[in-house]
């Protein structure tokens, strides 16, 4: 029966009843009332259920899940998301030797990296379970069928990507077929160019290599400080249920706020980006670096920059911030005069954020007692956390995909006896988690 099927899933996961409410934030008397079989849990209840179940399984000393490879590395945020999800990183390639330097400093007893992808031959990257790959986002040229027929030439969707980046991310899919991959690229990949550009993209994927695939957007404001919508495509060598429309992600409404990642009196202070000042009866404190802060003249700059598009009815202009704001979304270009993210500061003009503070922002530091290593200028610092991916984002995302994963990689093996998807598990509850 199904109430205890679920009675069974919440008992292998070591929760209580008062536990499991808390974790599906729903009421106690709520759970009591599905194991009673009076009403159904949502599949999303289910799944959540059923992930954490695979991310507590034990794991052989040293042995990873699944393994993976990173392309497009960045400074290894996508990376760091499949590794909390309990994956191996078998191979990475990142051609700007700027991201190589804050890769290695933060992954530093690992492989080598490789450089530009389009130079390196699949059959030397090393077998994998997952692909990973923040993909740049290039026009297409959507060639004629007819045209390319009268060259002798195929005219698959693969052969339309040829020249550009993603070609080479499809040709890595082509050779090893690993069991899954995650893509990730701006919010209008899916209207670029009319849509053509993720139309063959799509195209590609599925009827050339044949992979079922699930996308969505997903705005990162629910992990971060910051309105940072990113779209994911997320592939399965095999139809194993995966659909990132039942997947429940934190509500951007409810997220944190800048206070959360901006520097503060009691944090340790770091030489790089804040000073110490004695405070009367406080004692030290800690303060951000005045070189963050804008010079009267870039910040009169700014203003007037902004009072002129607003009279001429556009929208640009700065973002200025307290700590209880939320931000716009942090970019590559922050380093020129940081207009999109300034920091409200009393008596004097506003302040960029500084890099350690775009680190906590785009969740590379979970909190501040963690420090990610940043052995580049800010300059650079600015260009690498604006290009990167949302970590926690991509940590849920890789729990998701874990169980479907590993059911490609070991059918038979995924969920012990009597938990809600094995052969035993009552039908209607087998369907609900897919």
């Amino acid at each position: 029966m199904e109430d205890q099927a679920f009675r069974t899933l919440r008992e292998q996961n070591g929760l209580s009843i008062d536990e499991t409410a808390e974790l599906l934030e729903v009421n106690a008397k709520t759970v009591r009332r599905w194991e009673a079989g009076e009403t159904s849990p949502r599949r999303a209840f289910i799944e959540v259920l059923t992930h954490r179940l695979e991310a507590r399984r034990p794991q052989a000393p040293g042995q990873p899940a699944f393994t993976f490879v990173d392309l497009f590395a960045g400074i290894g945020g996508m990376r760091r998301g499949f590794e909390s999800a309990g994956g191996k990183c078998v191979f990475t390639s990142e051609w700007d030797s700027y991201a190589q330097r804050t890769y290695r400093a933060n992954f530093p007893d690992d492989h080598d990296i490789a450089g530009d992808i389009t130079g390196v031959d699949a059959a030397d990257i090393p077998k994998h379970d997952v692909l990973l790959a923040g993909f740049p986002c290039q026009p297409f040229s959507i060639a004629g069928v007819s045209k390319l027929n009268s060259l002798g030439r195929e005219h698959g969707f693969m052969n339309k990507t040829q020249g550009t980046l993603f070609f080479d991310v499809l040709r890595i899919l082509k050779h090893h077929r690993p069991a899954a991959f995650l893509l990730e690229n701006v919010k209008n990949l899916k209207s670029h160019n009319k849509g053509d550009t993720f139309k063959t993209i799509k195209g590609a994927l599925e009827n050339d290599l044949g992979y079922k695939i699930s996308c969505r957007v997903i705005d990162a404001k629910g992990y971060v400080p910051q309105h940072r919508e990113r779209i994911f495509i997320a592939g399965f060598r095999d139809d194993t249920g995966f659909d990132f429309g039942r997947l429940e992600f934190r509500d951007p409404a409810k997220g944190p706020t800048l206070a959360d990642i901006l520097h503060a009196p009691e944090e340790e202070p770091e030489e790089r980006y804040t000073i110490q000042k004695k405070i009367g009866r406080l004692g030290p404190c800690t303060f951000v670096d005045p070189r963050y802060t804008l010079s009267d003249h870039l910040w009169n700059y700014l203003q007037a920059y902004a009072a002129k598009h607003k009279a001429a009815g556009n929208g640009f202009g700065f973002g200025l911030n307290t700590p209880n704001d939320k931000a716009r979304t942090l970019s590559a270009r922050y380093y020129k005069d940081g207009s999109e993210i300034l920091i409200a500061q009393r008596g004097k003009a506003p302040r960029r954020l500084t890099p350690r503070e775009c680190a906590r922002l785009m969740g590379f530091d979970p909190d501040r007692e963690t420090r990610m290593e940043i052995p580049v200028s800010d300059t650079r610092a600015y260009k690498q956390f604006g290009n990167a991916v949302v970590v926690p984002v991509v940590t849920e995302i890789a729990n998701y995909m874990k169980p479907h994963i590993l059911r490609i990689m070991d059918p038979g093996e995924l969920f012990e006896l009597g938990s809600p998807a094995s052969p035993g598990a009552p039908k209607q509850l087998q369907m609900e988690i897919g």
